[in-house]
């Protein structure tokens, strides 16, 4: 049975360019009704201004502007009070979604009145899955068997096993899940009114563990919902800032640790993980400055 409500999808932009028209244009052409608030972090380009044209006088449409780059997680919860849904859609600007899938994403949802958000399989342009779509969290453990590619050493060992799902098998059914992708999450309101918005300390990256973390302490679930399909151009909005991006994203993660880890690993473990974190920024700065060459 089609799901006959609106559902509020939240973008948070900054230098989208065409592709920010191009999701909004998916999410208007959804089945279901909708409103759609664009959050602006003071975008350098000129995405807002396509979207503009493009969408003319659409009251569907809410743009808020922020005089300054706010990050994701406090950009994204401005948005909140003008949101009417029972269910919300966190969306990226370069993301792109069928006219079904919000449908979907609900019809599934109330089938499952424990889940408190849902994610679908994220792909790449070129149709292959994308890593981050489907996951375990990056405890410290975790994080290290990743860093020192300890889980391609010892393959058969589940004591090594990576946080990332990507190409096992995909499920036949929705399945509960650790995490999924932040680009695109799919909550419920109810949900959201009890666990409290994204934590506005993490200025880009990790806000989406961190609210993962909360949603299953409350004792929601997370739904993986193989069904529905999301493409994701990944790299848009960070590719002419790769350095600062992986500065917030890497301190992004050791508030993540700190906040739910510190108390439950031995000092040294844990303070081998931070410096683990700092090395793998300071390495991936310097392939990135090599490239650029």
């Amino acid at each position: 049975m089609a799901v006959n409500r609106v559902i509020s999808v939240i973008i948070v932009n900054f230098n989208g360019g065409e592709l920010l028209t191009e999701s909004v244009r998916s999410v208007l052409a959804s089945t279901v009704p909708v409103t759609v608030h664009v959050i602006d972090n003071a975008s350098q380009d000129d995405s807002l201004q396509i979207l503009q044209q493009a969408i003319k006088h659409d009251k569907r449409v809410q743009i808020i502007k922020n005089a300054d780059n706010l990050g994701f997680a406090r950009a994204a919860n401005l948005a909140l009070p003008y949101t009417t849904g029972e269910y919300l859609l966190f969306l990226n600007p370069d993301c792109l979604i069928c006219p079904d899938t919000l449908a979907l994403f609900a019809e599934t949802m109330d089938k499952y009145p424990q889940a408190g958000m849902a994610g679908g399989l994220v792909l790449n342009p070129d149709g292959s899955e994308q890593a981050g779509g489907r996951r375990c969290i990056p405890t410290p453990w975790r994080t290290l068997v990743r860093v020192f590619h300890l889980d391609k050493l010892f393959p058969n060992s589940k004591r090594f096993k990576s946080f990332v799902l990507t190409g096992q098998p995909l499920p036949e059914n929705p399945l509960e899940i650790e995490g999924i992708s932040g680009a695109c999450m799919f909550v419920r309101r109810t949900a959201l009114e009890t666990v409290g918005p994204m934590d506005e300390a993490y200025f880009l990256h990790c806000e989406d563990l961190d609210w993962f973390m909360r949603f299953r302490a409350q004792r929601f679930t997370i739904l993986f919902i193989p069904d529905i399909e999301v493409v994701h151009v990944k790299g848009v909005c960070s590719r002419n800032q790769p350095i600062i991006t992986l500065w917030y994203k890497h301190r992004g993660m050791v508030r993540f640790y700190r906040k739910f880890f510190r108390h439950q690993y031995p000092r040294l473990l844990f303070v081998c993980v931070i410096l683990a974190v700092w090395v793998r920024f300071g390495l991936l700065t310097i392939s990135t400055l090599i490239r650029s060459e």
